[in-house]
Order: structure tokens, then sequence, then C-alpha cells
């Protein structure tokens, strides 16, 4: 992979804390693009594949608030593998070797988002644990990575970790009862005094932040008449298993981006019986996520019998 960027020392901080900020990873050049092609597929100015969701704030989709800019409107771009421009940041060769320094050789991408906090609305995202929404194990050969674009300060709503929180298990998640809450923002039950425990990373633009799937974080309001934008792809290392009860997950690509059979999606082994990690066990009665991943456990358990 060449050259490797994050140092022993960043590696072990990684493992220590559960998760290692790598100062001025990406240049601004990069930053640049990508920022404009958020803002051109918002505006209209491209087509886009239909895969890809381009996700209203919910302040905006319920009507709350009705901000004259587009850009204002768009909370985030999810699952954005087929933009050819997005792409880049999940097969950048500097991240790839990041990821590989922690989660070993061979890599496959399982999630992406283009993360959009404008000014003027709630925005939050509660403290959770990313593990939630991934059916891959074991844990630590999966790695979260999330490259600032703008300056991210308590101020516009920068993300919170709760250091050695990663050494625990996979909790139980809510809604919390808030006004304006995204769809999909689950909160971790039971936190007790871990809230207490939260770290800010304010982070300048190009900085990066690798973190472990279970570590507890979120991000708070943006307070500013900015935008706060971040980029992040989750990686998992190809030998994990599939190991959630559903054997399938809302269609999104698993893609092998480093090692063996790069390009080709993943075909690795499912571990799918009950005694399979359920993900309903984890989210709320009441959310749509629920209430789709019941469907097709459901239906994948008829179709064995």
């Amino acid at each position: 992979m060449g050259d490797r960027p994050l140092s022993d020392e960043q590696v072990e901080r990684y493992w220590r804390d559960g998760f290692v900020v790598a100062p001025g990873l990406l240049g601004q050049a990069d930053l640049d693009v990508w920022d404009q092609r958020f803002e051109d597929i918002v505006l209209g100015n491209v087509e886009i594949d239909d895969r890809m969701l381009v996700m209203k704030d919910v302040m905006v989709a319920k009507g709350a608030i009705d901000p004259e800019s587009p850009l204002e409107r768009i909370q985030k771009l999810q699952d954005f593998e087929l933009d050819p421009v997005l792409d880049r940041y999940c097969q950048h060769p500097t991240i790839l070797a990041c990821v590989e320094r922690i989660i070993g050789d061979g890599v496959m991408t399982i999630h992406n988002m283009l993360i959009n906090k404008p000014p003027n609305v709630d925005g939050r995202h509660p403290l959770h644990q990313d593990l939630l929404y991934f059916p891959f194990r074991p844990a630590d050969r999966i790695v979260a990575s999330w490259t600032a674009m703008t300056r991210v300060t308590k101020e516009n709503g920068c993300l919170v970790v709760v250091p050695g929180s990663h050494r625990g298990e996979l909790m139980a998640h809510e809604n919390p009862d808030w006004d304006h809450l995204n769809g999909g923002y689950f909160g971790a039950k039971d936190l007790g005094d871990r809230i207490d425990e939260r770290l800010h990373l304010e982070m300048e633009p190009g900085d990066t932040v690798f973190f472990h799937p279970i570590i507890l974080h979120g991000s708070g309001r943006n307070r500013t008449d900015g935008f706060r934008r971040a980029i992040s792809a989750h990686y998992a290392n190809s030998a994990c298993e599939w190991t959630w009860t559903v054997d399938e997950s809302a269609s999104r690509m698993y893609r092998i981006v480093s090692g063996e059979g790069v390009g080709s999606e993943w075909n690795g082994t499912h571990k799918v019986d009950t005694e399979g990690t359920d993900p309903i066990d984890f989210v709320p009665a009441d959310s749509p996520l629920e209430d789709n991943i019941r469907t097709r456990r459901d239906r994948a358990r008829t179709e064995s019998q």
C-alpha cells in the first residue's frame, strides 16, 4: 500500500482510546472537489444514480423551516459509491493506508456519507454506536474514517466521543425525546455518567478521525451561520463474517477496495442462523429500521423452512 500515514504511536492510541485523529491527512484540493460535487448534486447540476440517498433535514421535511437555498435543506448524501467523484474518498490511497494499519490488509467499504450540517436546524446526533448498523463481525475488524471538509468546532456541531467506550458491548438504542430528530439517528440507552465523559473533537479541514464501531459518539447543533461538512466511510476487513439473522441489507453495496478481489463485491462467509446477531434486539421498537429488518428477517426464515 506504500507509505503508512499512521505511526505506531497513533495506532496504539486508537486501540487505547477507540479513536485517533490524523491532522492534515488530506489536502484542500481533494476537499474542494468533493465540496463542489456535493453542491452540484444538491443544486441539480449533475445526474446521479438513484440509489444514492439525498436526505433532507427533518426540520425541512416536516415544514418547521423553509430555507431559500437548497444547500440549507440537505442533511446528508448517503451510499455514494456509485458517484465517480465522491467515491474517490472511499478509495483514496492515504485513507486506505491508514485503514489497513488498523484492521489489516484486504478492505471493503460497507457504508459512506457526506454530512452537511446547515445553519438554522437542530441537526444533533445523540451518542450512539455504529456497530448497530453493520451486519459484520468481529467489531475490531471494522473502522470508520471521518474527514472534516470545513473547520469543525463546538459551535458548529463537531463530533464528540467517549474515550475508551469501544471496550464495551453493543448497547440497545432508542429514539431520544427531541422535537426534531433525523431518521435513523438513534441514541444508546442507559448511558448513566458516560455522557459526562464526552470529548469534543475540534478539527481543521483535512483532519481525519478514525474510530471503532463500538465507541460512543455523536455531534451537536450548528449554532453558526455557516455550514459544517464532513465526508466519511466505514470499512471492514474482507475476512469478516456476516452474522446478522438477516441475510441481506437493503441492497447496500459491500465492495472490496484493497487486497485480493479489488473491484468486486464482497461474497464472504454468512453465518445466518438463530445464533447470529439480531439487529431488532438493539433498535427502537417503533423505528422504520426495525420494521424493515423484521420484515426481511421473517421472510428469510419463512423461505428457509
